[in-house]
């Protein structure tokens, strides 16, 4: 099939492959739902298929070309990742989210940093890089899962604020440990740019994004129909996201910086639940995308460094999480299970690991962008499943809610299928008899 399509025309060829990723995916989730797995799962699975290593469907050139598809799901997640920073909340509960999410953060990076100086004996260069990149989570499989169960409530609330911080948490991080390294590898020479200069491309670009949600509340009006509005804010998420690609940063915290600064001006939530209405098929081709570019034989170079970075940065996350979550005296339910939802690794991660590469010697930066790149599409696989399990374990939803969410979903299905009887088998509408009518004096 692959051959076939790549003989085709470009734009033929990539409607064709997103048309199979899109069918692909939603048949993938048949499975993965008798299963008892998220829809998230069953998305990376069917990525998995149909990628180069076993039915080989979608040419490679096609998913090199797709890179934009990350890119928008991002800023379109963190648009919606906003809407949790309504300053009301923050003050009620902004001194345990950071620290909680610094907690987090920090320590799985220190966890990574020293498995790899004293256990695998790497350098303390490549340990510090690859520390500082595994502080960094992946919003966008947890909140796929939080959203396809309805999940609300302070448990929810507590996800969804650390998983937006600690990406924040991480570039400074990675700032920081890019200046060492140019230290140790320097002789003691630092060059500011080098760390300096993503640290001010970001703020820029969150400053941008706020501007662009204080314009977006101007935009936004009670006379602008409900098709314009959500024209509006998408071309605004869009534009956004292709500024900070020119600017080579992750759209991330600009986003999210929109979506914050649109909810506490506007305090309108519609829009959001328009936008999420809205998004279903482009995070589906995302997750789909991330188990295309899934690279089998890199894992097994990666070898025991990769595996004992895979779990040594899940002990870390939810080692840290329990210790934030007991020093800022949050409840039990966050303290033992808040860490199982923070797993996932992509985004954020892989573009960090790209500007690690450059820092490092030959074969510690290829070593580095194979680790983080295997292991992200591994994380994601997982990670549904254990935030699933996070929203159990706290019971922030019950076995019967889950039922009969996908029950629901079933029903939809069911009936979308059935077909229109013909005209003539439908059932005659009986007239009212007249003596039955009332009639106005």
């Amino acid at each position: 099939m692959a051959k076939w399509l790549s003989s085709l025309s470009g734009s033929a060829a990539v409607i064709l492959c997103l048309a199979i990723m899109l069918i692909a995916g939603f048949l993938m989730t048949r499975l993965t739902k008798k299963c008892k797995l998220p829809n998230v799962t069953g998305y990376i699975f069917a990525g998995i298929i149909l990628g180069p290593y076993l039915l080989g469907a979608i040419p490679q050139q096609t998913i090199a070309n797709m890179s934009f598809v990350t890119d928008i799901a991002l800023s379109f997640i963190a648009f919606g990742v906003g809407r949790y920073f309504k300053l009301e909340a923050l003050k009620r509960s902004g001194k345990q989210v950071l620290i909680v999410t610094l907690f987090e953060s920090l320590l799985a990076g220190v966890v990574i940093t020293l498995a790899m100086i004293f256990i695998f004996r790497l350098p303390v260069s490549f340990s510090l890089l690859l520390g500082a990149i595994g502080c960094a989570t992946a919003p966008a499989s947890t909140i796929m899962t939080i959203r396809q169960y309805h999940a609300k409530g302070p448990f929810v609330d507590m996800i969804l604020q650390v998983v937006a911080l600690d990406d924040a948490v991480a570039l400074i991080a990675f700032s920081i440990c890019t200046a060492v390294v140019q230290v140790l590898d320097g002789g003691g020479h630092i060059d500011p740019s080098v760390f300096l200069l993503p640290v001010l491309t970001n703020i820029a670009a969150i400053l941008a994004g706020g501007a662009m949600g204080w314009l977006l509340h101007h935009c936004i009006t009670e006379r602008r129909s409900q098709d314009h509005k959500l024209v509006l804010v998408c071309a605004m998420i869009l534009g956004l996201s292709g500024l900070c690609a020119a600017l080579d940063v992750s759209p991330l915290l600009s986003c999210m910086a929109m979506g914050t600064v649109y909810i506490n001006v506007s305090g309108n939530k519609n829009l959001f639940k328009q936008v999420n209405s809205f998004t279903p098929p482009i995070l589906l081709l995302f997750f789909v995308l991330s188990g295309l570019n899934l690279n089998v034989p890199i894992l097994l170079t990666a070898g025991i460094t990769g595996v004992g970075y895979f779990f040594v940065r899940i002990l870390g996350k939810y080692a840290g999480a329990w210790l934030g979550a007991a020093v800022s005296h949050a409840s039990s339910n966050i303290r033992n299970y808040l860490g199982l939802a923070l797993i996932p690794q992509a985004g954020v991660s892989i573009g960090l690991a790209v500007l690690g590469q450059r820092l490092l010697p030959g074969k510690y930066g290829t070593l580095l962008s194979t680790i983080i790149l295997s292991s992200a599409v591994l994380y994601e696989t997982v990670g549904p499943a254990c935030a699933k399990a996070s929203l159990f374990l706290s019971h922030t939803i019950t076995r019967q809610q889950a039922e009969e969410q996908d029950a629901q979903a079933a029903a939809i299905q069911q009936e979308h299928r059935r077909p229109e009887l013909p005209l003539a088998a439908r059932p005659a509408v009986q007239p009212i008899p007249i003596a039955h009518q009332h009639h106005r004096p």
